[in-house]
């Protein structure tokens, strides 16, 4: 075998153009997914004070923001509502409402692009109780998985019919994915696509999310008892697993970075494509890193992204997207 100095690894190194040549990940505007914040109002633009430089905008916002991403080649955004506290029950009952913020914001993307971007919509409660958990309570406080799985039916149902393109439940309750799958065909919506947060862990990274869609306040305990231990990676390859039979398009991992190694897993075990989401706490990590002046933000966002890609990821959820996507477009 050939040995120094015969061998040389840094040859290929030595230029830019060579580095580019032989990268064997390669990360575009197409892998990214730009996860946006809606509230009421016309010309609103609120700065989320654990996000810097993430905001919630009102629906012309949210419809420039879609317009941008389109310019720069992002192919999907994601919605997440902050729906006001009058709004919010103990039962969600806004999700079910075809004018709420999120079936308003579908519609208005629409009727401005049409198929020119991709509408993801979360599928979840927690936007809409009172007391901030991704299901309905029983008696003794505990989130009931069927009746939870009920109502998220009928919310997937309202976002579909408003143009959703893709629906992603992620309260992770048993079942759930196969009875929006069958909801969604029983109701003509064939060829809207389900992203199921497959893997989603109960992880202390969810915190500026929270600030931003207005449930940090409200949430009364914490959501252990449905989203996944940060110790378990077996049991996420048998969510994974789960969902994809039961009619999942495609499945994610949140958080990201800290399970990279369950990116990898699902990767090479299931023939699916496979989504991660930086989530608001790696964000404002990197923000903090940015503001100390311990990191570059541009190099810190891309190697990061990367770092998705080379595990194995079909794409990355990040609030990080436009500016990933200016950096990549050159």
């Amino acid at each position: 075998m050939s040995q120094y100095p015969h061998l040389r690894l840094r040859r290929t190194r030595a230029t830019a153009w060579s580095r580019a040549m032989y990268r064997e990940t390669v990360l575009t505007p197409a892998d990214l997914i730009w996860p946006l914040f809606v509230t009421e109002g016309q010309g609103v633009e609120e700065p989320i004070g654990s996000l810097p430089g993430v905001s919630r905008w009102s629906l012309d916002g949210i419809v420039a923001r879609a317009k941008e991403a389109v310019a720069l080649g992002i192919p999907c955004v994601a919605l997440f509502p902050n729906t006001p506290a009058q709004l919010r029950d103990d039962t969600g009952s806004e999700a079910h409402n075809p004018q709420n913020l999120m079936c308003n914001a579908i519609r208005a993307i629409k009727d401005a692009l049409g198929d020119d971007i991709g509408v993801l919509t979360d599928v979840a409660l927690d936007p809409y109780t009172s007391h901030g958990q991704d299901g309905l309570l029983d008696d003794a406080g505990y989130v009931a998985n069927d009746a939870t799985v009920d109502a998220l039916v009928g919310q997937a149902l309202v976002q579909a019919a408003a143009g959703a393109d893709i629906v992603a439940p992620s309260d992770m309750m048993d079942g759930r994915i196969a009875a929006v799958r069958e909801a969604l065909e029983d109701e003509g919506h064939h060829n809207v696509q389900i992203m199921a947060y497959a893997a989603k862990y109960a992880s202390a990274f969810y915190g500026p999310f929270r600030d931003a869609v207005g449930s940090r306040g409200l949430l009364k305990g914490d959501k252990k008892t449905y989203q996944m231990d940060p110790a378990n990676g077996a049991e996420a390859l048998r969510e994974v697993e789960l969902d994809i039979m039961e009619g999942a398009d495609s499945v994610m991992v949140k958080p990201g970075l800290p399970y990279l190694d369950i990116v990898r897993r699902v990767h090479e075990e299931f023939d699916v494509p496979v989504f991660a989401y930086q989530v608001s706490g790696e964000y404002a990590m990197i923000e903090a890193a940015v503001a100390a002046g311990v990191g570059d933000r541009d190099a810190l966002v891309l190697e990061t992204l990367t770092a998705f890609k080379r595990a194995g990821a079909s794409g990355v959820l990040t609030y990080h997207a436009p500016l990933a996507a200016k950096l990549l477009n050159g």
